[in-house]
C-alpha cells in the first residue's frame, strides 16, 4: 500500500447581494428578513423581502449554510450591495475544512495548506486606514458637496453611507440658518408629544406611487367625463349562466371581463384613445393591453391582461384572478405591469360612488367604475327601480377631444347593457 497523503477539501463563504431589478432600479427597501443572523439555510430558502418603487420581491439562497447578515431590516440598499454572507462549510460539514483519504502507490504530493474562509472583514477592504465608499455615496457626496472623509460613518466598519452624507448636508445648512424663534410656551405644538403622531418613512413604492400622480397631474391636461349604466342585462347574464361558467372554468365570471371587453370594443370605435404623446409626436397603438388596477396593503398595482382582444371571457378571469393572487403574495414582477395603453380601476368594490381617476402615464385614457345602487330611473315613460353605475373617463385632452371622449363612454355604455353586442361585435 503506498504512502497516504490528506487533501484539504476547502469552503466558501458566499455574498448575498442585492439582484439586478430592471433598468431604471437602483435601489429597494429591505423590508423584511425570513432568517435570522447566524441560522442555517437550505438553498433556494427565501431569504428576504426587497420592495422597490416598482415591485416587491423575494430573494433566495443560491446556497446551502450558516448565514451571517450584513444589512438590517429597513436599510435602504444599493443593487450590487452585500446584504449577507452564507458559509456553506457550515451545511453538515466541519467548521472549516474536511479530510479526504488519497492513496497512490508511486506519486509523493505535499499536503496542500488550507486557507481559511474569506470574511466580512476581508471583503471590506480598507484603503489606508479609510473604508471604502460605495460609487452611490461618493456620487451623491459630489453633488452635495460633501468630503467623504471628513463624516463620520456609521456603516459596517466604519464605512460612510447615504444616510451619513444627507445626516451631513442638514447639519451643515443648519449651521448657516438662523435658528428660528422658539414657540410661545402658552400655544403647545400638537406635533411635539409622540402619543398625538406617528412618523414613518414612505416605502420606495408609495414614493413612486406620489410621484407618478403629481407627474401626470403636471404634465398632462386631465379631463372627466361621465355617464350611467343600467347594469340589469349583465346582472341577468350572470346569473343564468354563472353556475355553468364556474363548473366549465373553475373561477367565476365577474363584471370586469364585461367591462375589458367593452373598454377594447370602445377603443376601436375611437383609436384616438388608443393613442399616447411622445414630444411632439403622436404614437398610436394598434394593439390592447388593459391594465387593471389592483389593491394591495402596500398600494396600488396595475398588471397588464395583454392581448385583451383576443382573450375569451374565462380567459380574461383567470388572468385578473392569478394577478390578484401574485399581487397579494409579493410576486408581482415589472413585467407584469409594463406596456399598457388604457387602464380601468374599480373604486365601487370599496363602495365609491363617483370619482375622477388620475392618468396612468403616458396612457390617454383611464375608465373608472363605481358602485351599483338600485335607483329611480325612466324606463319608456315608467319609473322603476334599476341597479345602476356611475362610469368615469379621465382623458388627456392635449390629445383626445370632448367628442371622442362621450362617444367611447357611450360605446362602454351600450355594450354594457346590450352584452349581445360583445358577442356579435356590432
Amino acid at each position: 500500500m503506498g504512502p497516504i497523503f490528506v487533501k484539504a477539501i476547502l469552503f466558501m463563504v458566499y455574498e448575498v447581494k442585492v439582484p439586478t431589478l430592471g433598468e431604471s432600479i437602483t435601489s429597494g427597501l429591505l423590508s423584511a428578513w425570513h432568517v435570522k443572523d447566524g441560522d442555517f439555510v437550505k438553498t433556494d430558502q427565501a431569504l428576504y423581502e426587497l420592495e422597490t418603487d416598482k415591485i416587491t420581491s423575494e430573494g433566495l439562497a443560491e446556497t446551502g449554510g450558516r448565514i451571517s447578515l450584513q444589512a438590517k431590516e429597513g436599510d435602504e440598499v444599493e443593487v450590487g450591495q452585500v446584504i449577507a454572507l452564507i458559509d456553506d462549510a457550515a451545511e453538515g460539514k466541519s467548521s472549516s475544512a474536511s479530510a479526504e483519504v488519497v492513496t497512490s502507490p508511486k506519486i509523493e504530493e505535499k499536503p496542500t495548506k488550507p486557507e481559511p474562509p474569506v470574511t466580512a472583514k476581508e471583503i471590506e477592504r480598507p484603503v489606508d486606514g479609510k473604508p471604502l465608499e460605495s460609487p452611490a455615496v461618493r456620487h451623491l457626496a459630489a453633488e452635495m458637496g460633501i468630503d467623504p472623509a471628513q463624516v463620520s460613518g456609521t456603516g459596517k466598519g466604519g464605512r460612510v453611507t447615504k444616510g451619513d452624507i444627507l445626516k451631513e448636508t442638514k447639519r451643515q445648512e443648519a449651521k448657516n440658518q438662523i435658528p428660528p424663534s422658539p414657540p410661545s410656551p402658552s400655544i403647545p405644538d400638537p406635533a411635539a408629544s409622540s402619543d398625538r403622531v406617528t412618523r414613518r418613512k414612505m416605502t420606495p413604492l408609495r414614493r413612486r406611487i406620489a410621484a407618478h400622480l403629481v407627474a401626470a397631474q403636471h404634465s398632462a391636461a386631465i379631463l372627466s367625463t361621465f355617464n350611467e349604466v343600467d347594469m340589469s342585462e349583465v346582472m341577468a347574464l350572470r346569473k343564468a349562466h354563472q353556475e355553468a361558467f364556474v363548473a366549465k372554468h373553475g373561477i367565476k365570471l365577474g363584471f370586469m371581463s364585461f367591462f375589458l371587453k367593452a373598454v377594447v370594443y370602445a377603443l376601436k370605435e375611437v383609436p384616438a384613445i388608443n393613442a399616447q404623446i411622445d414630444g411632439n409626436e403622436i404614437v398610436q397603438n394598434h394593439f390592447y393591453d388593459i391594465g387593471v388596477a389592483v389593491s394591495t396593503p402596500k398600494g396600488l398595482l396595475v398588471p397588464v391582461v395583454r392581448g385583451a382582444d383576443s382573450l375569451s371571457f374565462a380567459q380574461i378571469e383567470q388572468t385578473i384572478v392569478n394577478y390578484a393572487k401574485k399581487a397579494r403574495d409579493g410576486k408581482m414582477s415589472i413585467d407584469d405591469l409594463q406596456g399598457g395603453v388604457f387602464t380601468i380601476t374599480n373604486g365601487g368594490i370599496f363602495g365609491s360612488l363617483l370619482s375622477t381617476p388620475i392618468l396612468n402615464q403616458p396612457q390617454s385614457g383611464i375608465l373608472g367604475m363605481h358602485t351599483i345602487k338600485e335607483r329611480a330611473v325612466v324606463v319608456d315613460g315608467q319609473v322603476v327601480a334599476r341597479p345602476m353605475m356611475y362610469l368615469a373617463l379621465s382623458y388627456d385632452h392635449r390629445l383626445v377631444d370632448g367628442s371622442e371622449a362621450v362617444t367611447f363612454l357611450i360605446r362602454v355604455k351600450e355594450c354594457i347593457e346590450n352584452p349581445a353586442r360583445l358577442l356579435l361585435e356590432v
